[in-house]
């Protein structure tokens, strides 16, 4: 596996290593003792998968308080997504700043988010399927968001008329979070 650092710190693409023959293929997509070597230590304790139907749905950008705080690994299994993290780390050098990435399925990368970021992705196709793991299990009470076209946060979404739903719709601005001690 390639561990591909960003302009955000924490923030870290994965290439897998694919091993295709005449038969398809095979990847690894984690490994404890190769993420441990690579600096990466997240135990992580539930697997999600969410499936959108149509392209340009928008999902985020989520995030939940502490103490349920989560860092994610996502890939795609079907389709494509444009993948967005943004840096909610107080005193982070990056506060307020994003990444997007295209993650696929023909392109098998795979991102590592850490706890302190926001998360969102826009599909790129229909049907699209994406899997990631959680180091912290999910907690309503904790499930917090910022809205998808945040003008602060000013995200290149590639979609002007999102499909979203109405949780994600009436998500509050980050500066309307300016002083919630919840931020990290």
């Amino acid at each position: 596996m390639e561990f591909i650092k960003t302009g955000i710190d924490g923030l870290i693409l994965i290439k897998p290593k694919i091993h295709a023959d005449n038969r398809g293929f095979f990847l690894e997509t984690y490994s404890a003792p190769i993420f441990a070597a690579a600096g990466i230590d997240c135990v992580f304790v539930q697997d999600n998968h969410s499936k959108s139907t149509a392209k340009g749905v928008i999902r985020g950008l989520h995030f939940q308080t502490a103490p349920f705080e989560q860092s994610k690994l996502v890939r795609v299994i079907r389709g494509a997504v444009f993948d967005v993290a943004a840096d909610l780390r107080r005193g982070s050098p990056t506060f307020g700043k994003w990444m997007g990435f295209e993650l696929s399925e023909s392109n098998f990368n795979m991102l590592l988010i850490p706890k302190g970021f926001a998360h969102g992705f826009c599909t790129l196709e229909e049907n699209t399927e994406i899997v990631y793991k959680v180091d912290n299990p999910y907690s309503r009470d904790h499930d917090a968001g910022i809205i998808w076209n945040d003008p602060d946060l000013a995200i290149d979404w590639p979609a002007s008329e999102p499909v979203l739903s109405e949780k994600d719709r009436n998500l509050p601005r980050l500066a309307d979070m300016a002083g919630m001690s919840f931020l990290a």
